[in-house]
């Protein structure tokens, strides 16, 4: 399995970030509805909050994607994952929601993963620190 450690590692990185690229794109089209939503969710400040959310998701998405700052925003990715889990995913009543509380949990544990192991020998990170003198 260890031959396969940084291929799995990439795998497994693209797939954390592909939720956040693809959403993070469909807020920006869907940019009043989504305000609406938070608003409706009771999120302060909902258009701030949107703008954040989309600076989180593309950005940290796409830096995920390349490997770069892996650790850190794995760290942000998970921090901004706490409050959108509990505006919009706490309706326990709602069996839709339960799944989506989880998939957020799930996918916090995997930015932890990737807080502790970094991105792996196939990232910008991996790159740079190559370079470092």
């Amino acid at each position: 399995m260890d031959k396969y450690a940084s291929a799995l590692a990439l795998v497994g990185r693209l797939a954390l970030a592909g939720i956040f690229v693809i959403f993070g794109f469909t807020k920006i089209s869907g940019f009043a509805g989504m305000v609406a939503y938070a608003a409706s969710a009771g999120v302060p400040f909902p258009e701030l909050a949107i703008v954040l959310a989309i600076v989180i998701e593309l950005l940290g998405g796409i830096m995920l994607v390349i490997g770069f700052k892996t650790k850190w925003v794995a760290l942000a990715i998970a921090l901004f994952l706490i409050p959108v889990t509990y505006y919009f995913h706490t309706d326990f009543t709602n069996p839709v929601n339960m799944i989506m509380l989880w998939k957020n949990v799930s996918i916090i544990g995997g930015m932890l993963v990737l807080m502790a192991h970094g991105a792996g020998k196939y990232s910008l990170d991996a790159m740079l620190a190559k370079k470092s003198y």
